[in-house]
């Protein structure tokens, strides 16, 4: 019979903008309806800088405490009522590091069941834990809110940690993609056979007219916020939908309006706080291991190594915006 470990490492954040103390702590077990994790490898979202820094009182995540949203990793071990896993699976998710809910910067973690899915057999553990904020966040307000279709004009404002997953999405289902973003991410919007349009040599109506003949896109997914959202109110067509994952402004609704748009806010973390909807995130995850297994979804990975050791070096990277794709950390076992 193998040994349910009774210890694990974690990096512990005991108050806001001090260093992670690396800590040897209790390992938990899982409950009911959980699932024990041997993790594999953790990605860091801007977010967490901002949990780190005491700037994100929605995520409801007090300290001290262990952050780290993502997570792959494998199985170790299964609750009562867990049908769906079993130990030696591979898996991935968004499951904590948020809500009090311990984060995945530990080297094992009792994670909801309904919050995971097998990991695609084509990603590393690596990509696996790059996916699903990202991905999850670009498929609510794409798939869910927007209901994209085949042959739509999709416009992306930024193509970052949720915006290239979003060009991807789109295409999948076979929209023409716009991504707006600075340009030196022109090759990386190419590559995913999405049109660029440079954010700073081109405006709001030049992009309009020369892209939809005025007409407008029928969906405008912002990721940026702000000016974004205001960007996007003008950029969308009439009847068309705006959807944003950083709409917390006030803005005028009068762009919106005259196009008889319609628009919705996507809050991803909202399963994982309040326990409403979270089996609907394991199916979202389900179809990134379809689409990645059919090679239509590639996540951009920062190709620089990072360990529990060097965790402060990966969250400068996230503040000073020098990362090239998710930051992800190996987690030692």
């Amino acid at each position: 019979m193998k040994t349910i470990p009774t210890t694990m490492e974690a990096l512990v954040l005991n108050e806001t903008n001090s260093e992670f103390v690396h800590a040897n702590m209790i390992c938990p077990a899982p409950g009911a309806g959980q699932v024990l994790v041997r993790v594999k490898a953790s990605s860091v979202n801007p977010l967490d800088l901002k949990i780190k820094s005491g700037q994100a009182p929605h995520a409801r995540h007090p300290l001290p405490a262990v952050l780290g949203m993502d997570v792959a990793g494998i199985v170790e071990s299964v609750g009562h009522g867990v049908t769906a896993f079993k130990p030696q699976d591979e898996v991935f998710g968004m499951t904590g590091g948020v809500g009090g809910l311990q984060g995945s910067l530990a080297t094992f973690v009792a994670v909801d069941a309904d919050l995971l899915a097998l990991k695609p057999n084509n990603l590393t553990m690596r990509e696996a834990a790059a996916l699903p904020l990202g991905f999850i966040t670009a498929w609510e307000g794409l798939v869910d809110r927007a209901q994209v279709q085949a042959r739509q004009k999709v416009l992306v404002l930024g193509a970052g940690g949720v915006g290239h997953l979003a060009i991807q999405i789109a295409r999948a289902f076979g929209a023409e993609v716009f991504a707006v973003d600075k340009a030196a991410k022109h090759s990386q919007i190419e590559e995913l056979c999405a049109t660029a349009i440079d954010r700073h040599q081109t405006t709001v109506e030049e992009y309009v007219k020369d892209h939809t003949d005025g007409r407008g896109f029928d969906i405008v997914y912002d990721t940026v916020g702000g000016v974004g959202i205001d960007a996007a109110f003008n950029a969308v067509s009439r009847f068309g939908h705006v959807v944003s994952c950083l709409g917390w402004g006030s803005h005028s609704l009068g762009p919106l309006s005259f196009r008889a748009a319609s628009y919705s806010g996507v809050f991803t973390l909202l399963p994982i706080l309040t326990g409403e909807g979270r089996a609907h995130h394991g199916a979202i995850l389900r179809e990134a291991k379809r689409l990645a297994e059919a090679g239509k979804i590639t996540p951009v990975v920062d190709p620089r190594r990072f360990s529990f050791e060097t965790i402060a070096e990966a969250y400068a990277h996230i503040e000073n915006r020098t990362a090239n794709g998710k930051i992800v950390v190996d987690v030692a076992e």
